[in-house]
């Protein structure tokens, strides 16, 4: 392999400058976060914990497996919305007796747990991205907001079980509207003694009136496989659970068990997350989060807009395409189409970096039929591909960029200045992260078989 270089000097003042913007960014992002951490505000917090109740975090932390991480999923979503920051609930990936399982935690400091449209979206996700990685799902449920889209939650619950994907709920408290049907579409259901009330709606006929119907967990003959006896024994049960599953990874482990660090400290990151477009270099980014710091070029170019190559990450071998937020000339099209085709081939991850740029050569008659003429055997391409997709952002996307990486199975972006962006993506990270990130993201792509297909367009060799 190839040993990536570096070129940045922390002394140079570009680099001085970029690394402040990006921690000012960053320090923005913290305050969102602490304001979805805070929940409804102290008083609702203090008010749950005098119940004798957890909080939403406290409960994740307790059913994972200690000292494990946790990939918390888009956690600052509604963030610039009406709507409280988070969207009132937790999800994201954490280790449960080893086994790497999508967690949902419902916040009822916030509205009761209401759930609005940013929640709904958010759930979704989740299930989704259990439903795609073959990752069991844990819902901890405590909601009696109004009710998610009709069927959202069902739906993707329904494609879990067509996969045999197992999933657990808990029950900690009062729970309406779509949550309240969790308990009796999930594998296996724990109620809280004393605290659980599920309240299901029906609709008269007349479509005007709605009832709800208490349903009360009463021993055996009740709607839930195990009665916990408090909130710390619900938890227990759940982590018995999955204990209980029987759990195999589908796909490969790492190459290697204790893969090399990259050469390059990542502090740098800070400052090449705010780089000018024009003088941008990706490989500067792939020296500091590749094992080693170890890049095999495809097709190496001095004036390519579009780097590609090969390298491992926390010991997974995997694809890197690196490509600047415009249309690409014909031959950087056919070089992307023909990485793509090789990494279906060997049935290698791609992650797909995405950063503004200018290409050289492009177009200057401004024939915008052109440009999609020669990018759309890229886009075909992707669209085509069936090995994992995961996509970083590092810059900002100027308007009009088309989305070349289509339904990833994770998107993250460094930070940028709006704030909508952090609902668009699973999450917001910071730079330093990234590798990290990135390397929880591919073991968990790795709980299902990791799927390649022979053709995926045409190419010029």
């Amino acid at each position: 392999m190839t040993v990536l270089g570096t070129t940045l000097d922390p002394r140079d003042p570009a680099y001085l400058e970029g690394r402040s913007i990006t921690l000012q960014r960053l320090a923005v992002l913290e305050a969102a976060l602490d304001e979805a951490r805070a929940g409804g505000g102290e008083k609702w917090v203090t008010r749950h914990h005098a119940r004798g109740k957890l909080l939403p975090r406290e409960r994740i932390e307790m059913l994972l497996d200690q000292d494990s991480p946790f990939l918390e999923l888009s956690p600052v979503a509604a963030w610039g919305s009406e709507f409280p920051v988070g969207a009132s609930v937790v999800t994201g990936i954490g280790v449960v007796e080893d086994v790497e399982c999508v967690v949902i935690a419902n916040d009822p400091t916030v509205d009761g747990g209401a759930v609005n449209p940013y929640t709904a979206e958010k759930i979704r996700r989740a299930a989704r991205i259990a439903s795609e990685n073959r990752l069991p799902l844990v819902n901890l449920v405590e909601s009696t907001g109004a009710a998610a889209p009709a069927g959202s939650i069902a739906r993707e619950l329904s494609r879990l079980t067509a996969d045999r994907v197992p999933t657990v709920c808990v029950v900690f408290g009062a729970t309406s509207g779509d949550a309240a049907y969790l308990p009796a579409l999930s594998d296996y259901t724990i109620v809280v003694r004393g605290h659980a009330k599920v309240l299901t709606i029906h609709p008269q006929r007349s479509g005007v009136e709605v009832r709800a119907t208490p349903v009360v967990p009463a021993g055996p003959a009740g709607p839930a496989d195990q009665l916990a006896e408090d909130e710390r024994d619900g938890l227990r049960l759940a982590r018995q659970c999955v204990r209980r599953f029987n759990w195999r990874k589908q796909g490969p482990p790492p190459r290697t068990s204790r893969p090399p660090e990259p050469r390059y400290d990542s502090e740098a990151l800070l400052s090449l997350a705010a780089a000018d477009p024009a003088g941008f270099d990706p490989r500067e980014v792939l020296a500091r989060f590749l094992d080693g710091s170890d890049f095999d070029e495809f097709k190496p170019g001095p004036d390519s807009a579009l780097v590609a190559g090969w390298g491992e990450l926390h010991g997974y071998p995997i694809g890197v395409l690196c490509s600047p937020g415009v249309w690409l000339s014909p031959d950087e099209s056919q070089k992307a189409v023909h990485f793509l085709q090789l990494a279906n081939a060997t049935a290698t991850p791609v992650i797909f970096l995405r950063h503004p740029g200018e290409l050289p050569g492009s177009d200057d008659d401004g024939d915008g039929d052109a440009d999609v003429r020669h990018d759309a055997p890229l886009v075909h391409a992707v669209a085509k591909s069936t090995v994992p997709h995961l996509v970083l952002t590092i810059g900002p996307e100027p308007g009009g960029t088309p989305a070349r990486a289509d339904e990833p199975r994770f998107q993250f972006s460094w930070p940028r200045p709006p704030a909508e962006h952090a609902a668009a993506d699973d999450g917001v990270i910071d730079p330093r992260d990234t590798r990290t990130v990135l390397g929880l993201c591919l073991s968990a792509v790795h709980s299902a078989a990791v799927a390649g297909a022979e053709h995926v367009g045409v190419f010029r060799p």
